[in-house]
């Protein structure tokens, strides 16, 4: 194996399980708001047009082209629209209720904590993400994983995105490193793979639901469990 001394893991669906807590969240607004009783038909309808807009706005917040606080309030304004529901009120409390994370519930991915004990008294461990940096710091208050990360970098931060190369330039250079001793831990082929790769970083590829693809990667693993077999 070759010899690594930095690790840069992301964290939203590589650490923390996104999926579980946006759903969690989801489920206790579509309450709060009663929108079962403002024609909304289930959660799961809301939902799927919640990720319509959020992917689209989430594109062209990638792109620089809108502001976090715009994307925040407008994938909910335009959601409520699609069921004729036109209340600022509700838009901007859910955008605030989503960035809230539950301060009783770390949703971390299975053997994520075992996997970071470990590798912490080997590697030193960054950070890396496109996450907003006040939800991000969150995260990493309920979870506890301060106390194994040397650096952490936000693409707010940086002022660029993965998979802008400059990033993780940026990154590497905030942790003293460079490409040929470093790889990057992260669960999206354009993003966090793509990205690293074009600076010369190898990577692992967390693959938990074994989505096939055809892009060349250094590890590929579906579980964090697996970290302890190639490290």
């Amino acid at each position: 194996m070759k010899k690594y001394r930095h690790i840069f893991f992301d964290l939203d669906r590589t650490l923390w399980d996104f999926d579980a807590s946006t759903g969690d969240s989801f489920k206790k607004m579509f309450a709060r708001y009663g929108l079962g009783g403002r024609g909304i038909p289930s959660l799961q309808t809301f939902r799927e047009r919640y990720e319509k807009h959020n992917d689209m706005l989430w594109s062209c917040y990638i792109r620089g082209e809108i502001l976090k606080e715009v994307l925040n309030i407008r994938r909910f304004e335009m959601t409520l629209a699609d069921f004729g529901i036109h209340d600022s009120d509700i838009s901007v409390g859910m955008s605030e209720d989503y960035v809230r994370v539950d301060p009783d519930r770390p949703f971390l991915f299975p053997g994520a904590l075992e996997a970071l004990e470990y590798l912490s008294g080997k590697y030193l461990l960054h950070l890396i993400t496109n996450g907003f940096a006040e939800v991000q710091e969150q995260k990493f208050r309920i979870a506890r994983l301060g106390r194994y990360f040397s650096t952490v970098t936000t693409s707010e931060e940086a002022g660029i995105k993965k998979p802008d190369p400059e990033i993780f330039f940026y990154a590497m250079e905030k942790a003293g490193s460079d490409a040929p001793e470093s790889i990057i831990i992260g669960d999206d082929l354009a993003v966090d793979i793509a990205g690293a790769r074009a600076v010369g970083m190898d990577q692992v590829y967390f693959n938990p639901g074994r989505k096939a693809h055809n892009d060349k990667v250094t590890y590929e693993i579906a579980s964090l469990a697996e970290l302890l077999d190639i490290f």
